[in-house]
């Protein structure tokens, strides 16, 4: 466990923080998009969390978004500037954006679930010439829930990518897309044989998500999907985080549908 100080806070909603973090007499470990950090707050516990940040960054800084949910990531979301989390890792399998060079990428983010995939979409932007299209579909309660709305704007207006924003509730003055982020999905245009998807949010959401892209002919094993668990030890000895005959510390977070499917299909697994 290494010390990290917060350096930064961003309050992206009433529930949810991004902080930045600066190691504290120690170099950052580098990581991939779509990993995973164990952070502690000392004297309350760690959770894992997946890292927000660009994995492209030279600065030596961390970046996880945290939503308050219970006492230890209302602990975290709570830590002030100044304070110290502990930090072990980068843990896990990424989304691995490399391997679909050449092809379309769809990206689906649900809630919290956007911000494991920001760092998939930072890295798209930054080899956006090695894709052939770039989509970007992202779900929110209300409006005041969107996470990193001025970074989904900015990315809009460069046009390199295409951004769908959906809300399941609307508010006065909200003009966008009303519904789930199923609706947007179902109405892309898509070439099946060379679309790779990213989904990360609610389960249920990502089994819908996913039904809808087979549906559309996309092959399972090109639609990517990133789970959560319960972990704790992040190097796949302790056996919280097991679903089937995976250790999602280890064989995850990111895995394909193809695997997934069959064991996301076994209740209460």
């Amino acid at each position: 466990m290494l010390p990290y100080r917060v350096v930064a806070r961003a309050q992206q909603n009433r529930d949810t923080v991004t902080l930045l973090l600066e190691p504290i007499r120690h170099a950052a470990q580098p990581f991939r998009a779509g990993q995973f950090m164990m952070l502690y707050r000392w004297g309350v516990g760690d959770i894992a969390v997946s890292i927000s940040g660009d994995p492209s960054a030279t600065d030596d800084l961390l970046e996880h978004t945290i939503r308050a949910v219970g006492p230890i990531s209302r602990a975290l979301h709570d830590t002030p500037i100044g304070g110290r989390i502990g930090v072990r890792g980068p843990f896990g399998i990424g989304w691995e954006p490399e391997s679909a060079t050449g092809r379309e990428l769809v990206i689906v983010g649900g809630g919290v679930g956007l911000a494991p995939l920001r760092p998939l979409v930072l890295a798209a932007l930054s080899a956006r010439a090695e894709f052939r299209r770039l989509v970007l579909i992202s779900g929110a309660r209300t409006p005041t829930d969107i996470l990193f709305r001025r970074d989904q704007s900015r990315w809009a207006e460069t046009g390199a990518i295409e951004l769908y924003q959906t809300v399941d509730r609307p508010a006065p003055g909200w003009t966008g897309q009303v519904g789930f982020v199923t609706e947007p999905l179902a109405r892309l245009r898509l070439i099946p044989e060379r679309t790779t998807a990213f989904l990360c949010g609610p389960e249920t959401m990502m089994r819908f998500c996913a039904q809808s892209l087979r549906r559309n002919g996309v092959a399972a094993a090109d639609i990517r999907i990133s789970l959560e668990r319960n972990m704790q030890c992040g190097v796949a000895r302790c056996g919280h985080c097991q679903l089937g005959p995976l250790l999602i510390c280890r064989d995850g977070p990111v895995v394909d549908y193809a695997t997934a499917e069959p064991l996301l299909a076994v209740r209460e697994l």
